[in-house]
């Protein structure tokens, strides 16, 4: 059985029990925005694994040249830093593992709020100084903003996210090139985790371009292909009404 706890009627609560002995969970609102959310943990969440050597041989295999080991590096040190725990792996894996670490230790609440601190010391702060500029000169009101954010992503996050691809769909009744397509997320399979993907990812990213660049973006994962779109200039679904948080856990 799946070691993450399960949402009343059987769906994921989207989160680890960092208390073992504690069989029930309740997650309390946020700012009274968020919904209680209750959970009966199917096993001990120190129980949780890592892909099997066999799992492991069929994930998908990336080459990083020397700028995107850097990324990754410093992405991982970012977060390690934020929630104060150093681990000893390395490459891709040393992020995932410092996400794993935040899911077991923290709520999904507070998983979502040091990840968006991780991504603010991150991102290069000459780029986030400029916020008000770039509100000014990148408008997300207009097509080539949109256009903009959706080619700077396939352009330099293939490294977090693996390979994806600029799609066109339609917005305010006007067809434009403002959705990257991720054709199988590198974190996901990484991870293997419905709710490290929505509470480290997903949640996160989502708030960190819209407060600090302006720009909304609605991020829709498929967990049953592991791809992922990112519409630009498209304000995210309320949580209640987020197809993503009815997604049941992964069986492992």
């Amino acid at each position: 059985m799946d070691a993450r706890p399960l949402l009343k009627g059987g769906n994921p609560i989207l989160g680890f029990n960092p208390l073992p002995n504690r069989r029930l969970v309740v997650q309390k609102p946020y700012k009274n925005k968020s919904s209680v959310v209750l959970g009966i943990l199917a096993r001990p969440a120190d129980d949780v694994r890592a892909p099997s050597k066999q799992e492991a041989a069929a994930l998908t295999v990336y080459k990083d040249n020397w700028f995107e080991r850097l990324a990754i590096h410093h992405l991982s040190r970012s977060v390690q830093s934020t929630i104060g725990s150093k681990n000893d792996e390395k490459g891709y894996e040393s992020l995932v593992e410092a996400a794993r670490t935040t899911s077991l230790n923290f709520d999904p609440i507070k998983q979502r709020q040091l990840v968006t601190q991780s991504l603010q010391k991150a991102f290069p702060w000459p780029i986030l100084s400029m916020e008000s500029s770039i509100r000014t000169l990148l408008p997300a009101e207009l097509k080539l903003t949109r256009e903009f954010f959706a080619i700077f992503t396939t352009w330099f996050f293939s490294w977090l996210v693996g390979a994806s691809e600029v799609k066109e769909t339609e917005l305010n009744g006007r067809r434009e090139k403002n959705v990257v397509h991720i054709k199988k997320c590198r974190f996901l399979e990484a991870s293997n985790c419905v709710g490290m993907c929505i509470n480290l990812c997903k949640m996160p990213t989502q708030k960190f371009i819209k407060d600090s660049l302006g720009m909304p973006v609605n991020m829709v994962p498929n967990f049953d292909d592991m791809s992922c779109e990112m519409i630009f200039g498209e304000n995210p679904p309320d949580v209640s009404d987020d197809p993503a948080f009815k997604q049941p856990c992964y069986k492992l």
